[in-house]
């Protein structure tokens, strides 16, 4: 485990979903993804170059659909529809795994810090790995933000480092 790990902050979340998604994005502070949120959220594990866990980001089932609606220019009501069934759709579902490969970047931005690659991604229905369960529902090296894509939506982003 390096030393250097260290929380990205919010205005780098922010400024990554706004670039990524071509349109205004509002992050304010908010409450941890809890237990209960897990089975519907998606959930996307961080290693490091010696594949130790180093992160582990949930995004709450409406944040996902959202996002991914947005990045792939579909219709608000896509995600609306997705976020009915409790299931994320495998065209939102593959623009998500683009968000959250992409969201690897923040974690590298900082001098110093360790070269951090998605290595995996977790959909709602899927089996979560305990210790991804655990850093992500532990207190510690965390942030927890609520955050809304204009004119789609908004959802819980929690992010453990481990």
């Amino acid at each position: 485990m390096s030393d250097t790990s260290v929380i990205p902050g919010a205005l780098a979340v922010r400024n990554l979903f706004e670039d990524l998604l071509g349109r205004e994005v509002s992050v304010n502070p908010g409450n941890p993804l809890g237990a209960a949120d897990l089975p519907t959220a998606v959930i996307a594990i961080y290693t490091d170059t010696s594949q130790q866990l180093y992160a582990v980001l949930g995004m709450e089932l409406s944040l996902a659909a959202n996002a991914g609606a947005a990045l792939g220019l579909l219709p608000a009501g896509a995600a609306e529809d997705s976020i009915e069934e409790k299931k994320l759709f495998p065209n939102l579902a593959e623009n998500v795994f683009e968000l959250c490969n992409v969201l690897s970047s923040v974690f590298s931005n900082v001098e110093g810090a360790p070269r951090v690659k998605l290595y995996q991604v977790i959909y709602p229905g899927m089996d979560l790995p305990n210790d991804a369960r655990a850093h992500l529902l532990a207190l510690g090296k965390r942030l927890d933000l609520t955050v809304e894509v204009a004119r789609y939506g908004k959802g819980t982003l929690s992010l453990s480092i481990a």
